[in-house]
């Protein structure tokens, strides 16, 4: 089988691609890094250079490929996070009604059904439903609250003992999703590519509550009395502005941390759990304790 893996050498897509060249199928890896070709061809890929948002690109990257694993990759210098989203997600239909690929699996998110009001997610139901016109087999992937989002409280443990955002502080848990539990179900779909029609399914690793998520972390760097904080969309607006994010991209996350909050996001989930993943907070803990030590 021929495959066709977007975002590069990401915390999904590598794995991924290492899970489909050992079981000896076809990879081709599209990156706009052409100093990451030797770690693609290290993996036993091919490497693709190019932009996904150049159609004629993907057009022919995409010729002959048996399914395609899409994802939409952050780009935070873009002056517009919508903006970007959609022209990733135009440049993603328009490539597959050109190549004739019949199969996708889109990485989405929770909180993806609402379309709209859900911060970045967004761009991510406005890809959902572009492909949902097209004649093609699309399994849509929605994890969870990733995990690694949880590496950037690392300095605010750090210097204010705490750990918080715009959404949490109370009893009701947060599903969390590791990328390698992603990855797995990928290559599942992938490498099976008997999927029909368009259907979606939940990945998530673990469910905590949000004080799980600060005493656990927290204790695996010596701090086990971290308290999470329930901030203010306001207070999370300034903290993201101060540490770097531009306007658009700090109110975007405003908005999901909101979407969380006042459990819009989560609410087709609840409804459709799937069967949790292999990576559980503690787990992790030891991840974040090696990210939070190297610093």
């Amino acid at each position: 089988m021929h495959y066709i893996i977007t975002g590069s050498l990401g915390n999904i897509s590598k794995p991924l691609t290492a899970q489909l060249t050992q079981a000896g199928h076809h990879v081709t890896v599209i990156t706009s890094d052409s100093a990451k070709q030797a770690a693609i061809e290290a993996l036993g890929a091919k490497a693709a250079i190019g932009s996904v948002t150049d159609i004629d690109f993907l057009t022919n990257t995409f010729q002959g490929a048996d399914a395609v694993y899409l994802m939409v990759p952050n780009n935070f210098a873009a002056p517009s996070i919508w903006e970007h989203q959609h022209a990733v997600g135009d440049s993603y239909v328009d490539a597959l009604k050109a190549s004739g690929v019949k199969r996708v699996v889109l990485l989405s998110s929770i909180g993806a059904h609402l379309r709209q009001g859900a911060g970045p997610i967004d761009g991510l139901g406005y890809l959902e439903e572009a492909l949902a016109g097209l004649d093609l087999h699309v399994k849509i992937l929605r994890p969870s609250y990733f995990f690694y989002n949880l590496f950037t409280m690392g300095d605010m443990v750090r210097h204010a003992g705490i750990m918080g955002s715009n959404f949490g502080g109370t009893d009701e848990p947060i599903p969390l999703t590791h990328t390698h539990d992603i990855a797995d179900v990928a290559a599942k779909y992938l490498i099976a590519s008997d999927f029909e029609g368009q259907t979606v399914e939940y990945i998530v690793s673990d469910e905590r509550t949000s004080a799980d998520i600060s005493r656990v972390l927290g204790t695996a760097v010596g701090k086990p009395e971290t308290p999470w904080i329930l901030f203010s969309d306001e207070e999370a607006l300034k903290g993201m502005s101060e540490g770097g994010l531009s306007e658009d991209m700090a109110l975007s996350y405003v908005e999901m941390g909101r979407a969380f909050r006042e459990g819009r996001a989560t609410e087709h989930y609840i409804n459709h759990k799937p069967v949790f993943g292999k990576v559980k907070l503690e787990d992790f803990a030891q991840e974040f304790k090696a990210a939070y030590e190297g610093e």
